[in-house]
C-alpha cells in the first residue's frame, strides 16, 4: 500500500473505465511485440501494477459502498437521536412540576440560544 500526498494525488494520471480498457489493450500489444519497447521499459512492472489494480478495484468498491451505508447509518442514528432528545427536552418544558428540573432545563436550553451580536461601539455626532 502507498499513501500518497494531495499533491501527488492532484497530478497523478487517473485511470478511468475508458483508460482501463486502453491500458489492457497497450499491455496486450506490448506482450506481444515487445521487441519496439526500449530495454528499459519492464513489462513486467506494467503487468504487476495493472494486476494489482484489478485485484483491488473490486475492494475499492466494496468499501466505498460499506463507507456510503455507515455515513447514511450515522446519519439517521444521530437525526433519530437528536429528535429524541428535543421530544425529552420539550416534555421536560411541559412537565414545569418536576422538582430539580428547572436548572436541567436550563442548561439543555443554551443549546438554542443564539449568540447576541457585539454592541457596535456609539460613535459621537460630529
Amino acid at each position: 500500500m502507498v499513501d500518497l500526498t494531495t499533491e501527488e494525488r492532484r497530478t497523478m494520471l487517473k485511470m478511468g473505465d475508458k483508460s482501463r480498457a486502453f491500458v489492457s489493450k497497450a499491455l496486450e500489444v506490448a506482450t506481444q511485440n515487445p521487441n519496439f519497447l526500449p530495454r528499459s521499459f519492464d513489462l513486467e512492472e506494467m503487468r504487476r501494477d495493472l494486476a494489482l489494480f484489478e485485484a483491488l478495484y473490486p475492494v475499492l468498491l466494496s468499501l466505498t459502498q460499506l463507507q456510503e451505508l455507515v455515513d447514511d447509518t450515522c446519519i439517521a442514528s444521530a437525526s433519530e437521536a437528536y429528535a429524541a432528545a428535543l421530544a425529552v427536552y420539550s416534555y421536560a418544558k411541559a412537565s414545569g412540576d418536576v422538582t430539580g428540573l428547572d436548572a436541567v432545563i436550563d442548561e439543555m436550553g443554551r443549546r438554542f440560544n443564539r449568540r447576541s451580536k457585539k454592541k457596535q461601539p456609539e460613535t459621537a455626532a460630529s
